[in-house]
This record gives C-alpha cells, sequence and structure tokens, in this order.
C-alpha cells in the first residue's frame, strides 16, 4: 500500500520536444509537480498549452526528451522493457478526450473493456467478461448485461464516456489521467460523469490528474491545481487558494473567462490572441502579447520567468508584468 504522505509520482524538469519540418516544437518545457495517493491534481490551459502530452508523457505513450518521473518510489524515465510496460499500463491508465474515436466501432463494448484484463492480466475470456460486466454496472451503465454486446455507435456521447471510465478502471491502477473527459458532453453529462470519476476515486483509492481546459470544472474536484501556458506551469496552489488568491494575470484570465462568474447580460471576457507557435520559443515572458490583467509593459524581456514559492505550497512565475 502507497504511503500516504509520500508522493506517488513525482515529476521533475520534464522535457517532451517533437521533431517536425517546421522545427522543433517544446511542448512540455521543464515542468514539475508530484501528486500524492487519493488526490486529485488539476492541469488547466488553453489547448496548445502542453496538458495533454504532459499526461501521455508520464504514462509513456511519448518518451520525455529529458526530466525524471519516479512512480512509486521507481524511476519510469528511461527506455522500459515490454513486462515493464504492461505493468505500468496496469498502475496508470488514461480516459482520453474523445470516446468515439477512442473505441474501436468494429469490436463490442464487451470486448474493449475485458481487454485490458486479458493483455495486462492474463484473464481468460470467460473471467474477464464477468469483471468486465461488474465494472460497465459500477460506471453506471443500465442493463449492462445486455450493452455488452452492442457497439459503439450505439452509445450516447455521455455513455462512451463511461465505457471508457469502466475500461480504465478495470485494472484498479494507482494513477488515473483523465484528458478532457468531458468535452463535447452537455453540462449534465459533463457533471455526472465527473462525479462518478470522484466517486469510483474514492472507492478504490485511485489518485486523478484531471486534464482540461475549463477552470469551473477543476474548482469542484481538484486537490490542487496547475494552471499551464507555452509547455510550462505558470501557478500552482492548492485548488483553494488558487481560486481565492489567483496571482498570475493568466490564471487571472481563465478565472474571467468563466461563463458562470459573469453578471447576467454581461459580456463574456475573452484572452486576446492566440498562445505562442512552440516551434519559436519567445524570450521573455510568453504571456506579455496577451496580457491586459497585469502590465505587459513590466513582462520580461530578455529571460524567462521562474516559477518561485510566494507563500507555503503557492508558487507563480516571477515575471513582473503578470504579477502586477
Amino acid at each position: 500500500m502507497a504511503d500516504m504522505n509520500k508522493p506517488l509520482l513525482e515529476v521533475k524538469n520534464l522535457k517532451t520536444f517533437f521533431k517536425t519540418r517546421n522545427g522543433i516544437v517544446k511542448a512540455v518545457n521543464d515542468v514539475s509537480y508530484s501528486i500524492y495517493p487519493g488526490k486529485t491534481l488539476g492541469i488547466v490551459g488553453e489547448s496548445g498549452s502542453g496538458k495533454s502530452t504532459i499526461g501521455r508523457s508520464v504514462i509513456r505513450l511519448y518518451d520525455p526528451t529529458a526530466g525524471k518521473i519516479t512512480f512509486d518510489g521507481q524511476d519510469i524515465s528511461g527506455k522500459l522493457s515490454h513486462s515493464q510496460n504492461n505493468t505500468l499500463r496496469t498502475q496508470m491508465q488514461m480516459i482520453f478526450q474523445d470516446p468515439m474515436t477512442s473505441l474501436n466501432p468494429y469490436l463490442t463494448i464487451g470486448e474493449q473493456v475485458a481487454e485490458p484484463l486479458v493483455i495486462h492480466e492474463g484473464a481468460g475470456k470467460k473471467e474477464a467478461r464477468v469483471r468486465a460486466l461488474e465494472q460497465l454496472a459500477l460506471a453506471g451503465i443500465p442493463d449492462a448485461e445486455q450493452r455488452m454486446d452492442a457497439y459503439p455507435p450505439q452509445f450516447s456521447g455521455g455513455m462512451r464516456q463511461r465505457v471508457m471510465i469502466a475500461m480504465a478502471l478495470i485494472t484498479r491502477p494507482e494513477i488515473l489521467i483523465a484528458d478532457e473527459p468531458t468535452t463535447a458532453l452537455d453540462v449534465t453529462v459533463q457533471k455526472q460523469v465527473l462525479d462518478l470519476i470522484r466517486k469510483l476515486q474514492q472507492d478504490m483509492g485511485t489518485s486523478v490528474i484531471l486534464i482540461t481546459h475549463d477552470l469551473g470544472v477543476v474548482r469542484q474536484y481538484a486537490d490542487r491545481i496547475n494552471v499551464m501556458y507555452a509547455g510550462r506551469i505558470v501557478e500552482s496552489a492548492p485548488a483553494k487558494e488558487l481560486l481565492e488568491h489567483p496571482r498570475h494575470a493568466y490564471t487571472r484570465a481563465l478565472m474571467k473567462s468563466i461563463p458562470g462568474l459573469h453578471a447576467k447580460g454581461a459580456p463574456l471576457y475573452t484572452i486576446p490572441g492566440l498562445p505562442p507557435n512552440m516551434t519559436q520559443e519567445p524570450c521573455g515572458c510568453s504571456f506579455r502579447p496577451r496580457n491586459t490583467l497585469g502590465n505587459p509593459a513590466l513582462c520580461l524581456t530578455d529571460r524567462e520567468p521562474e516559477l518561485v514559492e510566494i507563500s507555503p505550497g503557492h508558487s507563480v512565475q516571477n515575471c513582473p508584468g503578470c504579477l502586477a
């Protein structure tokens, strides 16, 4: 059993770069964080900020360029053997963004939910089917026994996402990485899916990394929040602290963009411009061209701001313009 006082997962100075025709994309650039057993870490930022790349690097779908990943005391940063990868897949699982493209339309739901047991645990097909049925029922699939032999196109978006949750949790992983698990779902179904993840997390003691672009989602579910921009963490704090005392201009902009926090009839705030091209890393503060809530004139132009601790557990990039 994991020590509740020690991090289950530690990521230090993680870099994940990709070579492209247009140059090297620095998708994740020097990111460090940790997650404790049974806790939920929210990773928030716009599309292109590096959130999904972090999740895929940790589960080793992408090979990190540099840095160290320690899971339950074991260094998993280097090249892993086939058996090590198999073990890792039972201990960490990922729910991907789009359940329609993540599920095979030519295989039944039952076959796909049972597959991790067959591949990673060597379970027989009969045993795997029984456990798949139990997991589908736990995930809230009505008439699970009859739906086992249905195909993904016969399910709604919300039901497909429940299938993905069942598939991810069937090996009882220690860490669940939920990558935009509510994308393309309506608000009511979003809450049902997130409540389901939280309930199963509490029942199984699983740690959750919740990746999303929506601060409104993580504010209800995360214990700690990392805000990412341009491949780096710009602010990190316990959820309550970050939401009550956001310091970085980007964090404040994300919060100001939450529709539910606007007065009725008031225009919705949007962050101007687009995130930077990560093949051309800006010199200085990467948020300076879009900074409307701080003082862009004070933003650093000669060096990248460093992440510094401003109060116990609360760190933020030390750019004067973004802290103004």
